[in-house]
């Protein structure tokens, strides 16, 4: 398997992992997500993200068969009054396709976030977890992430 930066070809492959983290996120908030078969972009955003290099996507390939992928965008304050000017590289999403979890494809994406992000200058690689999806909080956590800050909410 080799963790890649995907390209137009794997639009097909990605479109159809962000149907199933919309359908896991769903499933958990239905309140907060569409119904099952909605993707959170559609062809010509995914098509920019791919060439946007502030906003590298990694694929996880097995001889031409897109296992899983991590979409990252980096993030920087820089002059800000109260943060520091620390680069960052934010996980917008990681997704391991539902036949494929158990075999180690998030862990070799995640490891690959950071050797990244390290070569990138980066001081840091956060996310955010939505508390409905408790496999993936596990799976964050037996990778070493700890709590940065906690959303809170009221429904009203």
């Amino acid at each position: 398997m080799e963790i890649r930066r995907a390209v137009e070809a794997d639009m097909p492959a990605i479109h159809r992992l962000l149907v199933q983290v919309n359908a896991v996120h769903h499933q958990g908030r239905p309140d907060l997500f569409k119904p099952a078969g909605s993707t959170k972009y559609t062809d010509p955003e995914l098509r920019a993200l791919i060439h946007d290099d502030g906003r590298p996507i990694f694929v996880a390939d097995d001889g031409g068969a897109v296992l899983g992928y991590a979409f990252c965008i980096f993030e920087q304050y820089v002059n800000d009054n109260i943060r520091t000017d620390v680069r960052t590289l934010y996980i917008d999403d990681l997704c391991v396709d539902e036949a494929h979890r158990g075999r180690h494809v998030g862990r070799r994406l995640y490891d690959h976030v950071l050797a990244f992000a390290r070569a990138a200058g980066c001081y840091n690689v956060t996310l955010n977890v939505w508390s409905c999806n408790p496999s993936a909080l596990r799976f964050y956590e037996h990778c070493g992430l700890r709590p940065q800050k906690i959303g809170m909410e009221t429904i009203l």
